[in-house]
């Protein structure tokens, strides 16, 4: 079975973006040991435009080869005309406002994304690629089955939250943690049933 993997960018107290949900100041603190480890490790995370400039267009896939993203997610490439933003894998929005899929190369999930998540795990093939948001992954928080956390050197006291799924107590088991010199470190749990 492929397993769901939450994949995030987060701030040292966990906001994964501004409270509008803007991450772009994330961009701004990328150091060459990092991009070499995201480029070589996480390839298939990196965005279409971003895998063109970084020479990276063609490397086959390794981890996933399906992403799962909230429409506010998808919505930061929509918004700059980017209608696919991960061309080199399977594209799954969740929305219960778009009628439409603005692109033939993403599929739209309007109704019970807990049963189309299951489906997916149960297909053949590499992992899933949880993208964001916190909505989604509250929504999602049971059939998560890894974390991975990108921290980055910023405390910014509020913001939009690695997710919006209640108190609970979750156990994970600390599989991988890799530290860069530019203070970014990640970070990978496996959720223990």
């Amino acid at each position: 079975m492929r397993k769901l993997t939450y994949f995030i960018a987060t701030s040292v107290d966990g906001f994964i973006g501004a409270p509008d949900g803007d991450g772009d100041f994330f961009y701004t603190h990328l150091d060459a040991e990092f991009i070499e480890f995201l480029t070589t490790e996480y390839a298939d995370t990196v965005a279409r435009l971003g895998r063109d400039h970084l020479g990276i267009a063609d490397a086959p896939l390794s981890r996933f080869d399906t992403v799962l993203m909230g429409r506010a997610t998808y919505d930061i490439g929509f918004k700059q005309g980017d209608t696919n933003p991960y061309g080199h894998l399977r594209q799954y929005v969740v929305s219960r406002s778009l009628t439409a899929a603005p692109d033939p190369q993403v599929e739209l999930i309007s109704g019970d994304v807990v049963a189309r998540v299951r489906e997916l795990k149960a297909e053949d093939g590499l992992d899933i690629w949880l993208c964001g948001g916190a909505d989604l992954a509250g929504q999602l928080i049971d059939e998560i089955d890894e974390f991975i956390v990108k921290t980055y050197p910023f405390f910014l006291g509020t913001g939009m939250p690695m997710s919006r799924a209640g108190f609970g107590l979750r156990t994970l088991e600390l599989t991988g943690a890799k530290t860069f010199g530019g203070g970014q470190t990640v970070t990978s749990y496996a959720v223990k049933r």
